[in-house]
């Protein structure tokens, strides 16, 4: 079983990170209004919230949701986000967030392979809680669409990037 302590320090704070990059990555996809974007970036910690309580959760899922509360792990993925994403504009966040799951999937792959899959399908699944999460299109939260067409484009991917994990473009046709 893969544990914090199967991974550099790096490779760690890239794992605990890859939640929040995924909400990233939709975000950038359709920025809409500031309340959309707030209830897209708050998805990402109300998914990590819901692993930590989840007792049904794969052990690496947990293991990350468990650890955010560390300090000084907080502060070694704040650091990495500035150094990542620091002036960056939508188009590029979006980019560089997809590039930076699918090193997280080959990092999964390697060090971790036989908790891989239920990680890559949770971080899929926070991502199209992302998506789910604001309403784009409309005015003040009225009208607008649960998720727009790049947010869905954005969806395959993340499923691609994440080697098209379990669940995947499941559920996308109803959105």
């Amino acid at each position: 079983m893969a544990s914090k302590s199967s991974f550099t320090p790096e490779e760690w704070s890239r794992l605990v990170a890859s939640p929040v990059v995924a909400s990233m990555a939709i975000t950038a996809a359709d920025p809409g209004g500031l309340w959309s974007l707030l209830q897209e970036s708050m998805s990402s910690g109300w998914a990590l919230l819901e692993a930590k309580q989840d007792a049904q959760a794969a052990p690496l899922v947990k293991a990350v949701a468990d650890d955010i509360a560390n300090t000084e792990t907080r502060n070694a993925v704040r650091d990495s986000f500035q150094a990542q994403f620091k002036g960056s504009q939508f188009a590029d966040i979006k980019r560089k967030a997809i590039e930076e799951l699918h090193a997280v999937s080959t990092l999964l792959d390697a060090k971790a392979p036989d908790e891989a899959a239920p990680f890559k399908a949770w971080l899929w699944s926070v991502a199209q809680k992302s998506a789910e999460a604001g309403k784009e299109g409309g005015f003040l939260g009225f009208g607008g669409v649960a998720v727009s067409d790049a947010e869905k484009a954005t969806l395959a991917e993340i499923g691609t990037a994440l080697g098209s994990p379990a669940g995947s473009g499941a559920g996308l046709a109803e959105t």
